[in-house]
């Protein structure tokens, strides 16, 4: 490259004053020629912006959101003030390694169709092995069901070299997005009613809709320590996964096919929810009764109608308007990764058969 985009790192901040302590210096010693840092606080109490003051007058923008709008809103907000190229959204928790900029700029640099891409994120706590939030890029099933390339449900694998090739997926994870600002703009940013959780498959997917293409970068790596805000255990993140899951086909499916794999997966849910009764765990089978209750009510509230709140998916970019690209499926399962996962104990990427991905 004969000259260098602007790459702004965004941190989403919520009381994550350790991490920051922790983390923070190893990407203000990124190397990338043209960046700046940015964090954008979801009104923390825990001294977090008083220590940024202090100990990075000039280093670290700062921007305050006067209240908790969580990751989708926060995000939106904090975006709007912030000029740069590339936007790189990153978790507080997440450890840098050198040089981890300058591949996936490069990557997306080289295809003007690349909207979005991520580097190979791997555990904190065990760095041997992959993290679950991400791992060597996104993929989903014919029913909604995400998964990674490194990651099936609870089961994570150990790095050994098995994905060392830059490859387009379905989605990126939203622990280390880097995003074109001018496709962030275009897709209109995050969905507000996610407020956490699968709203960057949303984003991807919105925008492989319009034909635009998601990246894993694997010459570049990240560590995340995961479950900063809600650990795997808390039936809010429950509550979270299985509405906003419903949320994602409802945005991103054609209406008929919407219908069907919607109806398909509140059968699914169900089983589900009885696991969870069977294994005692009464609050995380509510909180999958709470999802479909609050999704059924989402189709019939005036916000819905009105296409509420700002920032909403079919405000922008699924609206498609003549002349755009064809829809890319690319890193689309065309199987049920709970059938190969549960039944026919396929635990690795590697299992599932390669000629029913699109």
């Amino acid at each position: 490259m004969n000259s260098y985009p602007k790459v702004a790192v965004v941190i989403l901040n919520w009381n994550g004053l350790n991490f920051l302590k922790q983390f923070l210096p190893a990407v203000l010693s990124s190397t990338w020629p043209n960046l700046e840092i940015v964090v954008g606080d979801n009104a923390s109490i825990d001294g977090s912006v008083e220590y940024l003051q202090s100990t990075y007058p000039t280093e670290v923008k700062i921007i305050q959101n006067r209240i908790n709008l969580g990751f989708t809103g926060g995000y939106n907000r904090v975006l709007e003030q912030v000029d740069a190229d590339y936007f790189v959204l990153l978790n507080s928790d997440i450890e840098v390694t050198p040089n981890w900029i300058e591949p996936v700029v490069q990557l997306m640099e080289s295809d003007d169709a690349i909207a979005v891409a991520a580097p190979k994120i791997k555990s904190f706590a065990k760095k041997s092995h992959f993290e679950h939030a991400g791992a060597a890029g996104g993929y989903i099933d014919h029913f909604g069901y995400p998964f990674c390339r490194g990651r099936i449900f609870y089961e994570v694998e150990e790095d050994q070299g098995q994905y060392e090739q830059s490859s387009e997926v379905f989605w990126a994870s939203g622990a280390a997005m880097f995003i074109k600002k001018k496709y962030w703009q275009l897709s209109g940013g995050f969905d507000e009613r996610f407020f956490a959780h699968m709203e960057e498959i949303d984003l991807c997917w919105r925008l492989k809709n319009q034909g635009y293409k998601v990246m894993y970068c694997a010459q570049s790596t990240v560590y995340h320590v995961g479950g900063g805000t809600l650990n795997t255990e808390n039936p809010l993140k429950t509550y979270l996964n299985f509405r906003n899951n419903l949320l994602l086909l409802k945005n991103n499916l054609p209406v008929t096919r919407s219908v069907f794999t919607i109806g398909a997966r509140f059968g699914l849910d169900f089983v589900a929810l009885l696991r969870f009764l069977s294994e005692g765990k009464r609050k995380d089978a509510w909180a999958v009764s709470r999802a479909h209750q609050s999704f059924v009510k989402s189709l019939f509230t005036s916000r819905e109608k009105k296409l509420l709140p700002a920032h909403h998916p079919t405000t922008a970019i699924n609206v498609k308007p003549a002349g755009t690209r064809p829809a890319n499926l690319k890193g689309l399962y065309q199987g049920n990764i709970i059938v190969d996962f549960f039944l026919k104990k396929k635990s690795r990427f590697t299992d599932l058969d390669a000629n029913r991905f699109c």
